[in-house]
């Protein structure tokens, strides 16, 4: 990974092998920000697992096993309550025969490169916490 700031944005370039959400949750620790909108992203992808959450609260995952084109990305980072760096990220893949693929992003190996812009919120405080009788992470804002 290798990463440029102007202000309180961030441009991040990953390399094969990264795993995005462990990527900018490392950036996260490593710049010392605690909240961020994470704006766009794009590249190259293998072992793509994205989903949805059902109306139970339940997630839902599909695998891209090979590679595919990051076409969209984006969502935000935060903190849990205990201090761990948290990404909730969606994104939009697209398959060797231009099919799309979209939602919630469980996790993405880059296959090629991911450029991938954040603004840094250093006003922000932001929050992740579990929600009771769900799989999801709810963001609260103090």
């Amino acid at each position: 990974m290798e990463w440029t700031r102007s202000g309180d944005d961030l441009f991040v370039r990953l390399d094969p092998g990264e795993e995005i959400h462990a990527s900018l949750q490392a950036l996260a620790d490593e710049v010392g920000f605690d909240a961020a909108a994470i704006t766009s992203g794009i590249g190259r992808t293998r072992n793509s697992v994205y989903g949805y959450m059902d109306d139970n609260h339940v997630y839902h995952r599909v695998t891209l096993e090979g590679g595919s084109e990051l076409v969209t990305l984006q969502g935000n980072l935060a903190r849990r309550e205990t201090g761990e760096a948290f990404t909730h990220i969606h994104a939009t893949f697209s398959d060797d025969d231009l099919n799309p693929h979209a939602g919630h992003m469980f996790s993405a190996v880059v296959h090629v490169v991911a450029e991938i812009h954040l603004r840094i919120l250093s006003q922000a405080i932001m929050t992740r916490c579990p929600l009771e009788n769900s799989e999801f992470v709810a963001l609260k804002f103090n």
